[in-house]
């Protein structure tokens, strides 16, 4: 039975969606709850922000990443309990910051459906059974944050903390061009329930391990340039040289980001002999997103990713030539 306007507002929401996602989780005993694969600092920290809160209001929580958190992310808060598969069965399944089911990859077993869908990539398909997406949000974490008081979920200092990191990563520090003054007052907000800034920033964007960097290497001893896009490869025999643990590109992209007179830079992540992960990032004005939908991927109009069937020297030809394409119709 649903309320009328008045109940709604007496329960802390006169959002009808808000309201309905309250009432699920409340009803809710044992809780499954997803990110995507190759997990970011958006996606682990709004998989365990509102993990915690729920288990703070006494839900049994399961916390669930294929690839596990990593290496650069084991700091916060709650990670070590983040499972690589589920167990057991479930009143609710809910994802975070995941555009579409296969991206949550074997974290969602086959036939299971989802429940809630919260999430900020303008390429969303709108999945779930009820769907709290909003593009114009820098980070997934920013959705949360803005809605805990609807949903009856409190900002501890742990949940404040894998929130805003989730902000700062999403964001490169303040520094993507989607920024806005309700994000920053967001961001302020957590600071005030107990998330330390200058920790979290050095954590997320400026400590990275002697693995990650030597990865780096290999990718920068190979950095191409023409026309306004800049590209480079990392394979998995770049991966072995470096004893790097994840299947990313340790953020190399953000960096490439910075080139001065850049329009689009790519790189091409070899995931085996026959798939490779590409991430793009492009300046303001530009659209990526649209362009890794028709490789099957998805993302934000800056800032946009897919995985691609095919060996490394295929998709890379592949790529560049439909890049060079929308670069050449927006003139």
């Amino acid at each position: 039975m649903r309320l009328l306007s008045g109940q709604k507002q007496a329960m802390g929401t006169t959002d009808p969606l808000l309201f309905d996602i309250r009432q699920a989780l409340q009803a809710a005993t044992r809780i499954r709850l997803l990110s995507h694969v190759r997990p970011d600092g958006d996606a682990v920290g709004s998989l365990l922000g509102l993990g915690l809160a729920l288990q703070n209001v006494g839900k049994d929580v399961q916390m669930i990443l294929a690839d596990g958190v990593p290496a650069s992310l084991r700091h916060l808060p709650g990670s070590d309990q983040v499972r690589s598969g589920s167990q057991g069965d479930f009143d609710l399944t809910v994802t975070v910051d995941c555009s579409e089911p296969d991206r949550l990859g074997e974290a969602l077993p086959p036939g299971a459906a989802v429940d809630i869908n919260i999430d900020h990539h303008v390429t969303n398909t709108h999945f779930a059974r009820l769907n709290l997406v909003q593009p114009q949000a820098v980070a997934t974490a920013e959705i949360l944050a803005a809605s805990f008081d609807a949903l009856g979920l409190t900002l501890t200092p742990a949940v404040a903390a894998a929130l805003l990191n989730g902000i700062i990563t999403d964001t490169i520090g303040f520094r993507t061009s989607n920024v806005s003054s309700a994000a920053l007052r967001t961001a302020a907000h957590l600071v005030d329930c107990g998330a330390d800034l200058p920790g979290l920033y050095q954590r997320a964007l400026l400590t990275h391990s002697f693995n990650a960097l030597h990865y780096w290497g290999a990718g920068l001893s190979k950095l191409q340039r023409a026309d306004g896009l800049v590209w480079t490869t990392l394979t998995l025999a770049d991966r072995k040289s470096a004893d790097y643990p994840g299947r990313d590109d340790a953020d190399l992209i953000n960096l490439l980001s910075a080139i001065e007179g850049l329009d689009v830079a790519i790189v091409f992540i070899e995931q085996s002999e026959r798939r490779v992960k590409v991430s793009w990032r492009a300046r303001p004005g530009l659209d990526v997103a649209q362009l890794a939908v028709t490789f099957g991927g998805g993302g934000h109009k800056a800032a946009a990713g897919a995985e691609i069937e095919g060996n490394l020297q295929e998709v890379l030809e592949k790529v560049l030539t439909r890049t060079r394409s929308v670069l050449d119709r927006s003139g």
